[in-house]
């Protein structure tokens, strides 16, 4: 990273917290999906935000300066960065009186970065990125496609970490305009921004699938797809992220009820594929508008297991977002129906027994387990004891649940009652389908899954 950069001003004050930050690879035509998604619910947005962006060289502000003259009607405040160049600043929208033009020293390492920066009253978000230099694209050099040019950074809606790099960036303006950042800095302690609602916060994420999406089928080169269908799902498991952190009394939950879904899995000893989606379904298994799906299986008859077809069901709008994507059709599927009960009477399709898709049927279970788990950490009870009482709450449920799969639990509570430690683990991010790399990967997150 650039010294001085604000990228690299971030990770440093990150390297040796707790909190450190995570940075991955992003092609272009990524971070064009992202950040013009990100724009895009600005202009359906009433909130007013604060805008900060960084564009390396004008000639890319002029690429998007009508779009930023119709953002500029929806934001309070927009700061511009970028090399002096190519007559940007002559364009009629660096003439709109809430656009304020910053223009970097040719040596500026900032220069070399790719940022937006949105924080509004209701919600935050950010793409932080810098590119990749000569050293770092290897003895290929730099690509010749101007899609696949690779930044190195993050992306995130956490309102604490993006209201810290705004700080970074404002205090960047300062340096050549201390009136500006004077200006942005009042705007700023004006915002307080706050974790943003399941509804907002669903909103931001249909419309980053949906940009990821359409750049998807227009891309040939096979690592710019899986790039991009990394990021989606991304987009997804730091929506569930966010509304676990915001849930101060269960926080782990996702992370909790993945490691014991994961680890019944392994001794039902089902297949690899079937054990990664019953992860996933678990780190997601929270979303709120997934939780009141109006969802059936086309057929009760028995769940179909081949993972190249997952089941199809009908969602309402605020789930129909997650079965866009080809691969989280069968997740979609598993969180559907993790309110359906083992004699019927459960929701939304009322199914009963072995019609209830597996998956599902250890997801409720685990999930009712790892919830009284938690309710009880405070209690006085030692570990044996909470998992007993945790065992026992869910066996008097046992309408709700598979004979069987109580069985197993009670396997595992033995388990882990003589000493076993069930590890909790967030995947970290690489091009992997379903991986993410998430800000709250701490390192308590390898700690037992029951800790005292």
């Amino acid at each position: 990273m650039l010294e001085g950069s604000i990228l690299q001003q971030l990770e440093v004050a990150h390297r040796h917290s707790d909190r450190s930050i995570k940075l991955g690879v992003y092609y272009k035509n990524t971070l064009v999906s992202l950040c013009h998604a990100l724009e895009d619910h600005i202009l359906t947005d009433e909130s007013k935000p604060l805008l900060i962006t960084a564009f390396q060289q004008g000639k890319w502000y002029l690429q998007e300066a009508e779009r930023y003259a119709d953002l500029a009607q929806k934001s309070s405040q927009i700061g511009i960065l970028a090399t002096p160049d190519t007559g940007w600043a002559e364009h009629s929208s660096s003439k709109i009186d809430n656009v304020n033009l910053v223009a970097l020293d040719p040596n500026d390492p900032v220069g070399q970065e790719w940022h937006l920066i949105i924080i509004s009253p209701t919600y935050t978000a950010m793409v932080l990125c810098q590119e990749l230099s000569e050293t770092d694209y290897g003895s290929g050099g730099r690509p010749k496609a101007d899609l696949e040019r690779k930044f190195y950074g993050l992306w995130t809606f956490e309102p604490e970490l993006v209201k810290e790099t705004a700080h970074l960036a404002i205090a960047h303006i300062q340096k050549y305009s201390p009136e500006l950042g004077k200006k942005f800095t009042a705007y700023l302690h004006q915002m307080q921004p706050q974790l943003a609602s399941p509804e907002e916060l669903g909103t931001v994420v249909t419309r980053v699938v949906n940009y990821l999406q359409t750049e998807e089928t227009n891309t040939q080169a096979c690592s710019l797809d899986r790039n991009l269908i990394s990021n989606e799902i991304q987009a997804f498991l730091r929506m569930a992220q966010i509304m676990d952190t915001a849930d101060v009394t269960n926080p782990m939950a996702a992370a909790e009820v993945m490691a014991l879904a994961e680890t019944m899995g392994q001794m039902l000893e089902l297949p690899a594929w079937q054990i990664k989606r019953l992860c996933l379904a678990g780190l997601l298994h929270r979303i709120d508008p997934l939780q009141r799906a109006e969802s059936v299986l086309e057929s009760r008859s028995n769940y179909q297991q081949d993972i190249s077809k997952p089941p199809s069901c009908r969602l309402v709008p605020g789930a129909q977002v997650l079965r866009t994507m080809p691969r989280l059709r069968a997740i979609a599927q598993i969180i559907t129906h993790q309110n359906e009960c083992w004699d019927g009477t459960g929701t939304p399709a009322g199914l009963a027994g072995d019609a209830i898709p597996l998956e599902s049927r250890i997801l409720t279970l685990t999930a009712d387990f790892q919830c009284r788990v938690n309710q009880e950490k405070n209690s006085g009870l030692n570990k044996q004891e909470i998992l007993a009482k945790a065992l026992d709450g869910c066996r008097q449920q046992s309408h709700r649940f598979d004979p069987k799969l109580l069985d197993t639990l009670t396997l595992l509570v033995m388990g882990l009652q003589q000493g076993m430690e069930l590890g909790v683990k967030i995947p970290k991010g690489t091009s992997s389908m379903w991986l993410l790399d998430s800000r709250w990967e701490t390192d308590r997150m390898s700690e037992p899954i029951i800790n005292f």
